[in-house]
């Protein structure tokens, strides 16, 4: 048997980690400034994520939702604090995709309607309702078309205005930052009137902070910047360094009812001792203030002067969410990027690339990247 090969692979395999460094299996060493598509929170083998899994797997790796497990408990009273949602509640499952596909089930079961409202460029994820709201018509085979998702263009609340106000919709979904897009922001005013939009029409808000979320953009949800509170969050990427997670943030407005939810996998012993352990490292040493603090400088080193990068026509995101777009001439960029200077980066389509460190790279590791940077880009 062979793998069914859906990915484009680059003829690298890491083998090794540590903080923001890889290393091949021919033993070359890269720098890691994509982290997994945002997954990477903490650096590569943290020494105390790596303590608490050993620990933890010497006592239990797992057992069903069907008994009582204290690590779930600990890990939503501890979630809540650190994010300003502390008199919501967590749902535990197995990945972004899970995390909005019961997001939206919840909406729906609240309000019993049927329809989501979701925006162009968007992306939610590959499982049916999940790529049901992700504006990719590539990814959505046949089976999963269907006539309960509107798109509407980001930032055009008037257009919003006229779908809610048919008062079929369940929901909106609305990532904090559009990641696979291209990192494409919703303006402030914008997030302002979706919420009074949704409190008039009684639809549910829906944040995906899937990518955008858990420290990344300087403050622990992108949304947060805008000063509104979302009815549900969803959460993964950065949740647990690489241990396979998602999280439904609920508000309090929405009953639980026995098996309206359900995963077999979702909030095992692993997967919260992993979780706990981010957010310990997350506080210990204070990562979100880091992420602010590196997203600057490299705001700072791509506007040299005020102006922008001559390699750029574009310069996205918050912190260390950030999408570069690349002018025409400079085409070729990232990968010249990965096998030249041997930086991981990602990428949006064949013009956009993606930085998405983990919230531990240092000042001077981002000054390194910007040197190599020059020197591949200099006339």
């Amino acid at each position: 048997m062979d793998l069914f090969k859906v990915y484009k692979l680059w003829d690298i395999e890491p083998v090794r980690g540590l903080d923001t460094t890889l290393w091949d299996k021919e033993g070359n060493e890269y720098t890691d400034l994509y982290g997994g598509h945002a997954v990477i929170s903490i650096g590569h083998s943290h020494p105390h994520y790596v303590t608490m899994l050993s620990e933890q797997l010497k006592k239990l790796g797992f057992y069903s939702n069907a008994v009582q497990n204290s690590l779930q408990k600990e890990l939503a009273a501890r979630l809540g604090k650190v994010c300003g949602y502390d008199d919501y509640s967590l749902f535990l499952c197995n990945s972004g995709a899970e995390a909005n596909e019961n997001a939206m089930k919840l909406a729906s079961f609240h309000t019993g309607r049927s329809k989501m409202l979701a925006f162009g460029k968007a992306f939610h994820g590959r499982t049916s309702g999940a790529v049901a709201v992700t504006d990719n018509p590539k990814i959505r085979a046949p089976f999963n078309s269907c006539d309960n998702v509107t798109y509407v263009p980001l930032n055009d609340i008037a257009a919003v205005e006229k779908e809610l106000s048919t008062g079929l919709y369940a929901g909106v979904i609305i990532e904090g930052i559009q990641g696979v897009a291209g990192i494409y922001e919703p303006e402030d005013g914008f997030m302002k009137e979706l919420r009074r939009l949704c409190d008039r029409y009684g639809t549910v808000l829906i944040l995906d902070e899937i990518q955008s979320g858990y420290g990344r953009t300087g403050k622990f949800f992108a949304h947060q910047f805008s000063g509104i509170r979302a009815d549900i969050i969803t959460t993964a990427k950065g949740m647990a360094n690489g241990f396979p997670i998602g999280g439904v943030i609920i508000s309090p407005e929405f009953k639980a009812v026995y098996g309206m939810l359900g995963t077999t996998f979702g909030g095992n012993h692993l997967a919260c001792t992993a979780a706990l352990a981010v957010l310990d490292v997350m506080e210990n040493e204070h990562l979100i203030e880091n992420a602010a603090k590196v997203g600057e400088y490299f705001r700072f080193a791509f506007h040299p002067d005020g102006a922008l990068d001559p390699a750029l026509s574009e310069y996205r995101g918050k912190g260390l969410m950030i999408g570069l777009q690349i002018r025409p001439e400079f085409a070729g960029l990232r990968d010249r990027l990965l096998f030249e200077e041997h930086f991981f980066t990602g990428a949006a389509g064949a013009d956009v690339i993606r930085l998405l460190p983990s919230l531990t790279i240092s000042v001077g590791t981002a000054s390194r990247f910007m040197d190599s940077w020059h020197k591949l880009t200099a006339k």
